[in-house]
């Protein structure tokens, strides 16, 4: 074992049976300034916890007298400050989800990347310091941006206070996150809630939006590409991932990747690696990775619509987020909060919401939850004269399903009216088209993607069939699916 004696900005211990390992990790962290003490097992490790406290510890997984995630559990159990980055062999995935579960701040695949080393290191002593007690992972700074952030997430109901509580607690680590729950819950707001009370807070905030994005496009929009690599192509262009670099990568609607688009971001998560079209090699990357999604990812992986590998890498943590039905207690704080948000903009006083209409909105089905009860809101104030708002039901609630159409000759007739003979034939086609979508729309409360699943369309044929047709959502604007 050796040690280093030069003055001390953080303490570091380094676990790893190579010596060789030992020395090129030591060295580099000295040249940095740190003070190291190295280990070769699990036995020197603990001596060395024994006799006082360090800022990081990085480990290996594979140790001659046990598992580098014993380590991680040993520090968890004894409330211990230190943060660890384990070291894993090539590919091993699994090695990489099990100690970030088990609690490890990052992880690093061998061969190790030292600019890459350097910078997680930095990362974690930097977590490390502002941890001033074993309370200080749910304590938020006032005023700040992660405060702000999540002041978004308005209620008190048990519901949203465990939802804070535990996005506080996943914030600092790098392990990925899944946020799943119904469209319109707010799951862009949860993540960002996450990014804003982490240490990667002053980095980029890249969010994408993975079902808007045309499939021939995902490889460059993801990767980027280098000049030249196709026609058109008079300069490099960055990708998402270069962009999120040292910041938050977040996926929204990742169960609409294609196959062959889930394959190469998992190599991409996995490795930290990028590839961007018409470069000859690739780069790393330092990314934390949220996804979310609306729909039952481990439902899609049995039918074979998702990879299990990536849903296995992309659900290190899981955090649900409770559909509005669940916590209507939060209703009258939510929608004072959303009050004042649409007079902001309007730049009007801040209308009062009488306690009959609360009682009403408290009776509505808010089947597109946050976002629907918003556009209910922009609706309320757009129509009403007084400072009082007017309530109206929502599509949800009085948008009932229409009488089924009768069908004459194999044709449905709109309005119930036999087909006619037009000399407009596409336009004749395109108001049933409208009319069958419209409806399906209804006996949703205009949720786009239960509506494409009534219809057999995927989302993005729903999207663009209610584009070419000119279908607007109730009240305007987006319809409650495109809030997460």
């Amino acid at each position: 074992m050796t040690s280093n004696t030069m003055p001390k900005s953080a303490r570091i211990l380094v676990v790893d049976d190579e010596p060789d390992l030992r020395t090129l990790y030591e060295l580099t962290l000295v040249r940095d300034g740190f003070s190291v003490s190295t280990a070769a097992d699990l036995t020197q490790a603990y001596a060395h916890l024994n006799e006082g406290l360090f800022e990081v510890v990085i480990t290996d997984m594979r140790l001659p007298d046990g598992l580098g995630v014993e380590l991680i559990r040993y520090l968890r159990k004894e409330r211990r400050r230190e943060r660890c980055v384990v070291i894993t062999a090539y590919g091993s995935a699994e090695n990489a989800v099990e100690s970030l579960k088990a609690g490890a701040f990052d992880y690093l695949t061998k061969p190790v990347d030292l600019k890459q080393f350097r910078g997680v290191i930095a990362s974690a002593v930097q977590d490390t310091k502002t941890r001033v007690s074993s309370d200080a992972r749910t304590a938020v700074v006032p005023g700040s941006a992660g405060e702000t952030a999540l002041a978004r997430l308005v209620g008190d109901s048990d519901g949203m206070r465990l939802l804070k509580e535990r996005i506080l607690k996943v914030a600092r680590s790098m392990a990925p996150i899944l946020v799943t729950g119904e469209s319109g819950t707010g799951k862009e707001v949860v993540a960002n809630a996450i990014h804003a009370n982490s240490h990667r807070a002053s980095g980029p905030w890249v969010a994408v939006n993975c079902s808007a994005i045309p499939e021939n496009l995902l490889e460059t929009e993801f990767f980027g590409a280098r000049k030249g690599a196709y026609t058109g192509s008079n300069q490099d262009r960055e990708g998402f991932f270069q962009a999120a670099r040292g910041g938050t990568l977040f996926l929204d609607e990742i169960g609409d990747l294609p196959l062959a688009m889930q394959s190469k971001l998992l190599r991409a998560i996995q490795e930290r690696c990028i590839r961007p079209i018409g470069s000859p090699q690739e780069e790393s990357v330092d990314v934390r990775i949220i996804s979310a999604t609306h729909k039952d990812l481990a439902a899609e992986v049995q039918a074979g619509r998702f990879r299990q590998d990536l849903y296995y890498r992309l659900n290190v943590i899981q955090i649900m987020i409770p559909p509005l039905r669940e916590r209507r207690e939060d209703l009258p704080a939510l929608c004072a909060a959303l009050l004042r948000r649409i007079a902001f903009d309007s730049d009007i006083a801040v209308p009062t919401l009488p306690a009959a209409v609360l009682d009403q909105l408290a009776l509505d089905p808010l089947l597109g939850n946050v976002r629907e009860l918003e556009n209910l809101l922009h609706r309320a104030v757009a129509l009403s004269e007084a400072d009082e708002l007017q309530f109206e039901p929502s599509s949800s609630q009085s948008l009932a399903p229409e009488p089924s159409p009768v069908i004459h000759n194999g044709f449905t007739p709109i309005d119930g009216r036999q087909p006619v003979l037009t000399s407009d034939l596409q336009g004749y086609l395109d108001n049933i088209e409208r009319a069958i979508l419209i409806q399906a729309l209804r006996e949703t409360g205009f949720n786009r993607t239960a509506a494409a699943t009534r219809l057999g369309l995927s989302l993005r044929q729903m999207r663009y069939r209610i584009a070419r047709l000119r279908i607007d959502a109730p009240g305007g604007g987006e319809s409650p699916d495109e809030a997460d």
